[in-house]
């Protein structure tokens, strides 16, 4: 019995350091995650850097092997500047089979995605961060995986696909890429994988999107969509051409100051009002002509063209279009927009909450400059047949301009 207190004591004395040991094990548990949470966000950066680095390298190397490509476009533009204007609608063949003449073709990725772009490459790194996260605490969770697009956004330039794009993505059931992946008009020489490893993981059930407007007008395009899956759903954005290729002309003057006048540009002769049919702001808005490319490959069912005027005016109305014709859930509607009268088109929001509204970046909405009506009317007229076979190759009247 006189050894009873001691025995007791040295109980309670064994027992503290084990709790001890018990809880710094927890503590260095925690940081043991946290500090692979943090690696594995630094590291799934490096890739995406590792290819512009590995792209910026093959180009130079392309350069200086093979010397003559850059003759070779200057004598395909060369050769558009020799064509005669006739008849607007049978005499163009030959210019769509060459180079438009597009006074930006020369620049990079990182200045044709816009700079809002990089805060959605933003976004989507901490979507990733987080997913990592979730699937280091919980195993059983949906599996995700990266596959080829189900739709593309195909067109067109300044027609309003950013916007279209950003609405898609509110969409629980669709998962798009933020920047532009020039797949089938650029990069087509990498290959499928390299396409599918650029978009973004899926659960089943989820539709995975890409959206790059100069696909639309592009000659390959359409056939080499088609061999990748002739399934591929599509959708197109038109505008008005004549603000659309003001509107193109903008951003090419936001970027190089120096450029010539809108009107230069645009006719061959402004004295006898012919249009200058290779410069691509002008090329872009003959529709019909492009369309007639992509009924070869595709049934008129698997395209669905949108309104970019009524994507303003009427935003909820275009995506109701849209996502039945993705076979989803009506899910985006009304309370998902809040017009900005400032920039002049609608801004996303939470239905939930008193969140600020998502607007697109400052290089949305620019003003456009003054053109002479002469020239405006000119374009108008010019446009008149395209439009016209445009409205009967889609089945759908969009109003654009007046032929009195």
């Amino acid at each position: 019995m006189e050894y009873s207190p001691i025995y007791q004591n040295l109980h309670v004395v064994s027992s503290s350091p084990v709790k001890n040991k018990l809880f710094v094990f927890c503590i260095m548990l925690s940081l043991w995650v946290y500090m692979l949470y943090c690696c594995v966000g630094y590291c799934s950066t490096m890739p995406s850097l590792m290819v512009s680095t590995a792209s910026s390298k093959h180009s130079q190397h392309l350069e200086k092997v093979d010397p003559n490509r850059t003759q070779t476009r200057l004598q395909n533009e060369g050769d558009l500047e020799s064509e005669h204007q006739e008849d607007p609608l049978d005499s163009l063949d030959p210019l769509f089979g060459a180079s438009s003449r597009d006074l930006l073709n020369n620049e990079n990725d990182l200045d044709s995605r816009g700079g809002e772009d990089w805060d959605e490459i933003r976004s989507e790194q901490r979507t990733l961060d987080n997913n990592v996260v979730s699937s280091l605490f919980n195993d059983s969770g949906p599996v995700e995986s990266k596959k080829l697009p189900q739709a593309i956004i195909i067109g067109v330039k300044k027609g309003g696909t950013r916007a279209l794009l950003e609405f898609l993505r509110a969409h629980p059931d669709i998962r798009a890429v933020g920047a532009e992946p020039h797949f089938f008009d650029r990069n087509y020489d990498k290959g499928l994988e390299w396409y599918r490893d650029r978009m973004p993981e899926t659960q089943e059930g989820q539709i995975t999107m890409e959206k790059t407007p100069s696909y639309y007008v592009t000659k390959d395009v359409p056939a080499r969509i088609h061999t990748m899956s002739p399934d591929t759903r599509l959708i197109v954005v038109v505008r008005d051409p004549v603000t659309r290729a003001i509107s193109d002309y903008t951003q090419t003057r936001s970027k190089k100051p120096d450029i010539p006048s809108f009107e230069s540009l645009a006719f061959k002769n402004r004295t006898t009002g012919l249009i200058d049919t290779s410069w691509s702001a002008v090329q872009i808005g003959m529709y019909a002509k492009h369309l007639e490319r992509w009924l070869q490959y595709f049934p008129k069912d698997q395209l669905l063209f949108i309104s970019g005027e009524r994507l303003i005016s009427d935003p909820a109305g275009e995506m109701t279009r849209v996502q039945d014709f993705l076979g989803l859930r009506r899910v985006v509607g009304h309370k998902h927009f809040h017009f900005n009268p400032a920039k002049g088109f609608p801004c996303l929001k939470r239905p939930e909450g008193n969140s600020k509204p998502h607007c697109l970046g400052k290089t949305k909405g620019r003003t456009h400059p003054n053109i002479d009506s002469e020239v405006v009317q000119r374009l108008r007229e010019f446009y008149q047949p395209f439009n016209r076979r445009f409205y009967q190759m889609t089945g759908h009247d969009f109003g654009w301009g007046s032929w009195s």
